[in-house]
């Protein structure tokens, strides 16, 4: 099977005419997919490596090095994987096994000491598939109190932590989001958010992170949406109405 013919990394010189797997348009630009696009643009210099089925799919892995990673998580020559997916035409193929070996052979012939994730004790839909991950060795090294994991695979001996922060929680009680642009569904749903609480009088903080220091120091886990209520982190998944009016229920006790 020609494997590595079939894949592209995403590089500054073909990121304007390259699809990003999550949300394929053909005609009209998507804010999302170009606030994503710009994102890259800056992350790619960093050792971001977003890697694809070369074809209209959704089949594709991102990681960067884990000192710039935009997650709270602590470690020393560490790559991290922010997402590892395959849906629709492209599942049964092999192509997620093809996309996680090539991941960790990056990571082994650039001398990184090992690759980790972000997982839950309960699987998250937005976060990879962690017991795709466990079946290539990956192991839980560090947790949180509100269910979140981070699983690692060393190649040395030595594992990543979440940052202080994390473990000390500091969360305000008013409804806060966290996110990034990596994610081209984000716009929609901060957008929806925002109106959400607007029409229904809900206070609400919602942060951009737009800095790798701001992602460090973050107080509850993250991979590019963290949402957080009442003091308490409530999930890293991108929300629709049901699940934030379900948060809210929660969190005024009703």
């Amino acid at each position: 099977m020609r494997m590595d013919a079939e894949f592209v990394n995403v590089t500054p010189e073909n990121l304007a005419d390259e699809h990003l797997c999550c949300i394929i348009r053909s005609k009209k630009p998507h804010p999302g997919v170009e606030a994503k696009r710009q994102w890259l643009s800056q992350r790619l210099q960093e050792g971001h490596v977003f890697r694809k089925l070369n074809a209209k799919a959704v089949a594709f892995i991102e990681y960067a090095p884990l000192e710039t990673a935009w997650v709270p998580i602590m470690g020393d020559n560490y790559d991290y994987i922010y997402c590892l997916w395959v849906s629709g035409a492209p599942k049964g193929h092999g192509y997620g096994r093809a996309l996680m070996e090539y991941c960790l052979a990056d990571a082994k012939e650039k001398g990184k000491s090992g690759v980790c994730m972000l997982g839950s004790v309960k699987q998250k839909a937005w976060l990879s598939d962690q017991g795709f991950a466990q079946k290539y060795g990956f192991t839980v090294v560090d947790t949180t109190n509100d269910g979140y994991t981070l699983l690692a695979l060393s190649f040395d001996g030595t594992v990543p932590r979440f940052a202080p922060s994390v473990k000390e929680q500091k969360i305000g009680r008013e409804l806060t989001v966290y996110y990034t642009y990596q994610c081209p569904y984000i716009p929609q749903r901060i957008e929806m958010i925002e109106q959400y609480c607007k029409d229904h009088q809900v206070p609400v903080s919602l942060v951009l992170v737009d800095t790798l220091q701001k992602a460090k120091e973050l107080p509850c886990v993250f991979n590019n949406f963290a949402v957080c209520y009442q003091g308490k982190m409530e999930t890293v998944n991108l929300l629709d109405i049901p699940t934030l009016e379900r948060i809210l229920r929660r969190g005024s006790g009703e």
